[in-house]
């Protein structure tokens, strides 16, 4: 799941639902996998599957109209538990992006360390982002981490997101913390004769 990131311009997965949880994202039942294979077909498993394994065809991610490698959620995305398998489930589907007006912030670390950017935009501007994606699934969005932007392409309209600066260099280099700290050993070793 380690990529660089850079700048993504995609259709988009629309979830209007605000106070989306962990539980939601990712049932309770398939926390006892330690391994984070299979974890995206698992995504908001009771919302996507009927009891005998079928699809439930009004659920959006069952709509083949609705493609792309960003979802965009309600407000409050990720409350509830600490569990990261729900960013691991988000990631495995293959969503690089998260945009919402707000992350619980636990989940919100959970994904920056699993490669998915949750960028956090103003209410009126989710709310445009829902109505041109309903008008239009093909509506594109481009992300640009490096200059901390995302943009509707349909409107023009452009908002600023933050973002913790190592958690932004981590991500445009396609690190983890450990691969970070290795990038650094000369200088962590350096320091540590010196003390």
């Amino acid at each position: 799941m380690k990529q660089k990131f850079d700048i993504i311009v995609s259709t988009c997965v629309p979830l209007p639902l605000e106070n989306v949880d962990t539980d939601q994202i990712i049932p309770a039942r398939f926390l006892k996998a330690t391994d984070k294979k299979g974890f995206g077909e698992n995504l908001f498993r009771d919302w996507r599957y009927n009891k005998d394994g079928s699809l439930k065809k009004d659920f959006v991610l069952n709509n083949p109209k609705y493609k792309g490698c960003i979802l965009v959620a309600g407000k409050n995305f990720g409350s509830g538990s600490s569990r990261e398998h729900a960013a691991w489930a988000i990631a495995g589907y293959g969503f690089r992006v998260v945009i919402s007006s707000f992350f619980a912030d636990i989940h919100k670390q959970n994904e920056l360390n699993n490669f998915v950017l949750p960028v956090v935009v103003s209410d009126d501007f989710l709310k445009e982002l829902f109505e041109e994606i309903e008008k239009n699934p093909d509506t594109l969005v481009e992300v640009d981490l490096p200059n901390q932007k995302v943009t509707n392409k349909t409107t023009g309209r452009t908002e600023t997101f933050e973002i913790n600066a190592y958690k932004k260099h981590c991500l445009m280099n396609g690190l983890d913390d450990i691969d970070y700290l290795l990038q650094n050993k000369d200088k962590i070793e350096k320091w540590e004769t010196q003390r």
